[in-house]
């Protein structure tokens, strides 16, 4: 059953802290220990719903998956060791879950049927499922494939030189997977870079990936070989409490072993541009993940615009930055975010119908927001509408507004953020 949560403005945020695994590295861990051959041993898992459906679909394909909390041991016999389930594989609301994992079946000679929730029902497919025919897989569903229910046979593919239209982690890394498997070459060429965990991973289960600017590579027949994961902290998830300590009065907040993927740490570009009192400590570049601590103290945040190839590396940030804009000295411009109307929700929309609700100045474009601040919000009635990160940038908000703010359909922030309101209530005490 859904929860309404009642919030209102604390005094101040401090503490120090650790936010959950990061989510595309935790899918990932999953999903190439499957493919691999031997024992892959996770820790720091996020344990959200999303990476549990994760779980739940490979286990459904025949792989054995221990799970002890963050702890996770996955018993690999290769791609080959993958059988043919005898139910459909249900994604939930895993966007990241079902475009990858349609990549690895179009490695496999069976056929498979993948379902999701109302919301993936709606998220277009066929940006996966279109490079997946051209290498030969046959795959059907709603609209041709463009929309699930997705059914899908593979094995026998071709690679192919693909020119992506979009810059996006999840069609980059469904085609590579599919690859694997593949006569010949596969490589994808992006617009812009997006997030690399995928050719990361893939190297560091013994898989040659070649990088050649904005073209990524892999060569047929390579085999995965087992190896230890140790996840750090999702970035995404700290932004949120990186913007509540700059915006909040009085806060000082310190995050322990955060991701800093510089494919991915956009949010910390941004934020330094926007003169937060932003410091990373400690930071380790050896890992194959390299992580940080940071820490934030309340600032003067001043506008900026947010535009061009720094999109993909901050695009689930964007809900949270449109919050830090409208305390910001100003008018901030979002451009080139066209992206986030195929999100758990049009997150364009989204955000600015329920930032509006608080009294932000804030206005919809064709790609993106304009916001003007500093503007003060005072609390309202408002939803997540089922997307976890307007939950969470609403709770966030909370911490600024007068009064009380009531925020519904809370339940969609376990997809990746188990226990955010009670870490965020911790750095009120």
């Amino acid at each position: 059953m859904d929860k309404t949560i009642e919030a209102t403005k604390p005094v101040q945020l401090n503490g120090t802290m650790k936010v959950p695994g990061d989510k595309s590295i935790s899918h990932r861990s999953v999903m190439f220990g499957a493919l691999a051959h031997g024992k892959t041993t996770v820790t720091g898992l996020l344990t959200g719903d999303d990476c549990l459906s994760t779980i739940e679909c490979f286990q459904k394909l025949g792989v054995e998956i221990k799970r002890d909390g963050e702890y996770v041991e996955i018993y690999g016999k290769g791609l080959e060791g993958l059988k043919e389930p005898t139910e459909v594989l249900n994604v939930g609301n895993s966007g990241t879950t079902i475009r990858l994992l349609l990549g690895i079946l179009a490695n496999l000679p069976f056929h498979t049927t993948v379902i999701g929730d109302e919301s993936i029902a709606k998220r277009p497919m066929g940006r996966v499922t279109l490079p997946l025919k051209e290498m030969g897989a046959k795959i059907d569903g709603r609209e041709d494939g463009k929309f699930t229910p997705i059914s899908i046979r593979g094995g026998n593919l071709r690679g192919i030189n693909y020119q992506s239209p979009v810059a996006s982690a999840q069609v980059k890394s469904a085609i590579l997977l599919a690859g694997l498997n593949a006569s010949g070459i596969t490589s994808v060429t992006e617009p812009e870079d997006s997030r690399d965990h995928t050719e990361r991973m893939l190297q560091a289960f013994g898989c040659n990936v070649k990088v050649d600017g904005l073209t990524k590579s892999i060569e047929g027949g390579q085999k995965l070989q087992a190896t230890a994961i140790d996840v750090p902290g999702d970035i995404s998830s700290a932004a949120f409490f990186l913007v509540a300590g700059a915006i909040v009065n009085n806060s000082s907040i310190k995050i322990k072993n955060v991701g800093i993927n510089p494919t991915r740490t956009g949010i910390l570009d941004i934020l330094e541009k926007m003169d937060a009192n932003i410091t990373i400590e400690n930071a380790n570049h050896e890992a194959s993940e390299p992580y940080a601590d940071i820490a934030v103290e309340t600032s003067n945040l001043q506008a900026v615009e947010i535009s061009g190839d720094i999109i993909p590396r901050l695009i689930d940030e964007i809900p949270i930055l449109a919050l830090a804009a409208t305390q910001a000295e100003g008018t901030t411009i979002i451009k080139d975010a066209a992206e986030l109307k195929v999100k758990e929700t049009n997150r364009i929309d989204t955000v600015v119908a329920e930032l509006k609700k608080m009294g932000a100045n804030i206005e919809a474009t064709e790609d993106g927001m304009k916001i003007t601040g500093p503007t003060k919000l005072h609390g309202a009635r408002v939803s997540s509408h089922g997307d976890h990160r307007i939950g969470m940038m609403l709770a966030v908000a909370s911490c600024i507004a007068s009064g009380v703010t009531e925020i519904e359909n809370t339940s969609a922030i376990t997809i990746s953020y188990p226990g955010f309101f009670e870490q965020l209530q911790a750095l009120q005490s």
